[in-house]
Parts: C-alpha cells; structure tokens; sequence
C-alpha cells in the first residue's frame, strides 16, 4: 500500500494571462492536494481550465496568486507529464525518444537501454523501438510517451486529455498504459479529460468549470425502498 505522503500542495493557486480589461483567468483561486499513489480526473469541457491547472502542478506556468509547494517532489525528474499533442521528436526513433528524459538528466545511454526496454515492454510497443515516430499510429505514439515518463519512474505522472484524439479502443489502451506506468512506479496520476469513460476508471473526480476546481461530489446514498420496476 502506498503512503500518503503530500507530492505537490496548491493553495489558492490562480493563473491569470494578461492585465487589464483584456486579462483572462484561466484558474481562480483553487485548493487541491496530491498524495503519492492517488489516481485522479480532472473533468471538464475544452476551456474549462483544466490544462491550465495541470501546468501549474507541473511548475510549467507561475502561480499570479496563491501558492504551490511540492514538498514530495525534489527534482524535476519527480513529475513525467504526457500531453495531447504528439510530443515525439522525429528525428529519434522510438527507443531514442523514449531515452531523451534520462540522457537530458545526466544519465549514459548504456545505462538507458535497460528501463527503455522495460517500459516500452509494459506498454506493449517493444516491437516499435526503431521505427520513427512517423513510422507509427497516433495510439502507438501516446504509448510511447507514457513509456517516456515510465522509463523515468517519476513520483507523480501528469497526463493532459491524453486520449482526446484517440478513438474510443485506442484511447482504453493508452488509459491502461498510464495505469500500469503508474502502478509499476507507485506514482501518483493526475489525468484531465472531458471523457466520463476515462474518469470512470481513475479512483478520485474533480469537476473544472470556468477556471473553477469544484468541490467533490458525495456519493449519493442507495434508496432503501430499492429500485421500482
């Protein structure tokens, strides 16, 4: 079982894109824990601020209010984030794309092959290590990018809309991909979709409506008369 231990904390975290009349707030002042091991969806339509709030536990935009804190998240191979958008480099094949994270942190390339392969092996595209990105469909690309962040064993896994141009099948390969990253490592997945499918499958549901990370919903208790026929 996994601890609770606290990976990132924000606190009134608020992301606004410019000044004046013309600003836009993308996130209002939101509060939201991550635990090791949680498995959450942030739910919601397109524009509804769910990608800006992921980016803010990711440390890619600044907070313009409130604060984030990622006590349980020391360096920045801690967080692996897989995005929509093919985020494969094509000139590298498969296997290189896969090792790029670990040879930017430092690591030799001998020292790569092993996790690389291991990854690719969890997410089922070992045949694919020296083909081209555009050798490959768009479902084998999204495998490949979880293996990125599985070959990384980062702490907490930050997956944005990753099966939104997927169809329905390939879209339930690459959730499971991410689930199987995330419990080989022990981290933590935040996934946010518009998709009440893949919700469905993560542990914990938060809904993002206008820049606004609503409160969790309990669940409703059974009707003790049962059900009418």
């Amino acid at each position: 079982m996994f601890s609770a231990d606290l990976l990132v904390s924000c606190q009134g975290g608020a992301l606004t894109f410019g000044r004046g009349p013309t600003a836009v707030v993308a996130v209002h002042g939101t509060d939201l824990d991550v635990r090791s091991g949680e498995r959450l969806a942030i739910v919601g339509p397109s524009g509804s601020g769910k990608s800006s709030l992921l980016h803010l536990l990711a440390g890619l935009e600044r907070p313009t209010g409130g604060t984030i804190t990622r006590p349980g998240l020391p360096g920045p191979r801690d967080i692996g984030l897989v995005f929509q958008a093919d985020s494969l480099i094509p000139a590298l094949n498969i296997e290189e794309n896969t090792a790029l994270p670990l040879i930017l942190a430092g690591h030799p390339q001998e020292d790569t092959r092993g996790p690389v392969a291991e990854a690719l092996d969890v997410v089922g595209a070992a045949g694919l290590a020296n083909r081209l990105p555009d050798e490959i469909s768009g479902g084998q690309a999204q495998r490949v990018a979880v293996a990125r962040v599985l070959a990384q064993a980062p702490r907490l896994i930050l997956a944005d809309e990753p099966t939104g141009r997927l169809d329905h099948a390939t879209g339930a390969r690459v959730l499971d991909a991410l689930l199987a990253a995330a419990d080989r490592t022990g981290a933590a997945l935040v996934v946010t979709t518009h998709d009440p499918d893949v919700a469905a499958r993560l542990t914990v549901r938060r809904c993002m409506r206008d820049g606004r990370l609503l409160a969790p919903q309990a669940a409703k208790a059974p009707d003790p008369r049962g059900s009418l026929s």
